[in-house]
């Protein structure tokens, strides 16, 4: 309907007879054994959508054959937002993304499940036993592909990889109080005062503040 209301309906069918395909291409293959990054789409049995993001060495996310992926899921904050909607809702976005050679994403919609590890390895047994050093995964989330496409390279940015500090939380709040910490002035490179100046800070305000300081923070 929006299609021909805005008039690009002979332009979509041209992109789905070109783009849209019902199983991975070759070159589809190769893009995600490469990829070190995937952004992912999820909803519950409501509808209610969540968007998350899985990061690993290249090739993370396992090509089974032209049909099937397969990524691992690893202990985390325990909210499994995603694994949880795959379990009421399997259906299932994942959009990888060059932002340093091609500059180029693939979609990939499927149909995804939820195995644990024993149970998906005694069926695929060359699933790397450590894809990401030194933790083993919880649960493979299976992937069963039914269209993947082309997204184009129109303003997709162009990043470089370098190397992560060594302490990221010695110049920002800990990812814990990143988006809850009472917002105090900004530095000048962007960044919120590191923790010794938040204390600082802390140190100097009225009783009456420090009160309703605590307060807050005990309140958040």
């Amino acid at each position: 309907m929006l299609q021909q209301r805005h008039g690009t309906a002979e332009r979509a069918a041209a992109f789905y007879d070109r783009q849209v395909h019902p199983s991975l291409t070759s070159a589809m293959r190769a893009f995600i054994a490469r990829m070190p990054m995937v952004f992912l789409s999820t909803a519950d049995a409501g509808g209610e959508c969540d968007a998350s993001f899985r990061a690993g060495p290249p090739g993370f996310v396992q090509v089974l054959d032209d049909r099937t992926l397969a990524y691992p899921e690893y202990r985390g904050n325990g909210v499994m937002a995603s694994s949880g909607n795959i379990a009421e809702n399997p259906h299932l976005g994942m959009l990888f993304m060059d932002f340093t050679h091609d500059h180029v994403g693939l979609h990939v919609n499927g149909t995804a499940a939820l195995y644990p590890d024993a149970r998906l390895r005694s069926r695929h047994p060359d699933l790397p036993v450590d894809p990401a050093p030194g933790r083993r995964p919880e649960l493979w989330v299976h992937v069963r592909v039914d269209e993947a496409y082309i997204h184009c390279s129109k303003h997709i940015p162009h990043l470089e990889p370098a190397a992560r500090p060594r302490d990221p939380e010695s110049t920002r709040p800990r990812d814990q109080h990143y988006f809850t910490a009472p917002q105090l002035p900004r530095q000048p490179d962007g960044y919120p005062p590191v923790a010794a100046e938040l204390a600082e800070e802390h140190e100097k305000a009225p009783q009456g503040g420090r009160a309703r300081w605590r307060g807050l923070s005990r309140h958040r």
